[in-house]
């Protein structure tokens, strides 16, 4: 097996990890801390991050290489239908870049994880919406679920092609597919920005987070991320 087509550039590999990384790191505190810890309130710095990372994978897929355009993704539910059934029949063919099931779990984790923002944001400094936190909860289950299929998807593609598919997020290489064509650099310049835009953007929201407030300060906004308890305002009322 000689993987040497060179098909994912650094930007979209680091995406991948990272992407991976605060989602998971996000999804553990809710389910491993308590609400009423500050800790808690972590998991939706996380989850800021995480929005902040898809926005640059979305002008990535603008202004990319080949397979990390969207323009490039299979995306035409006819194609997912197809592809749906070569599994069944076992007739699945290789692709260079995404194939139709990667390029829809990858949309769809993408828009759950904006999703996941959106409605973070109106239930903490909204009304509190109990459809909001609902809403809230389904997305967080359901990019999971995407990803579960994703990686299952991934499995079983290994074991029936052995084309060692599952390192091309790593090395991003793949092994020749007649008709397609390999990217000419893997922009490393643009990977190393990448990273650096996410944790001086990660920086300055830590340095603007209140932990004893629970409030974030974002460029003259300030986002309530928790309740607390003010004895000042409480004697306030009760005077």
């Amino acid at each position: 097996m000689n993987r040497k087509h060179l098909v994912y550039d650094w930007p979209t590999r680091i995406f991948h990890g990272l992407f991976t990384a605060l989602f998971l790191g996000a999804f553990l505190i809710t389910k491993t801390v308590e609400d009423e810890s500050v800790a808690f309130v972590y998991y939706m710095l996380l989850g800021v991050m995480l929005v902040f990372l898809v926005v640059l994978r979305l002008i990535w897929g603008i202004v990319g290489t080949r397979y990390a355009k969207f323009s490039m993704f299979p995306m035409h539910p006819v194609s997912l239908l197809r592809y749906g059934k070569d599994i069944i029949t076992g007739k699945t063919k290789r692709n260079l870049g995404h194939n139709p099931a990667s390029a829809w779990a990858s949309v769809l984790m993408m828009l759950f994880a904006l999703g996941l923002g959106a409605t973070g944001y109106l239930l903490t400094n909204g009304e509190g919406n109990k459809i909001f936190e609902e809403v809230h909860g389904f997305m967080a289950n359901a990019l999971l679920a995407v990803a579960l299929v994703h990686v299952a998807g991934v499995l079983f593609h290994t074991f029936k092609h052995r084309d060692g598919i599952g390192w091309s997020m790593i090395d991003g290489k793949k092994l020749e597919v007649h008709g397609d064509t390999p990217i000419g650099s893997a922009r490393p310049i643009a990977g190393i920005l990448l990273v650096l835009l996410l944790a001086a953007f990660g920086t300055a929201m830590f340095r603007n987070f209140d932990s004893k407030n629970l409030t974030l300060s974002f460029r003259g906004s300030v986002l309530h991320l928790g309740e607390v308890e003010n004895e000042q305002e409480d004697s306030e009322k009760e005077d």
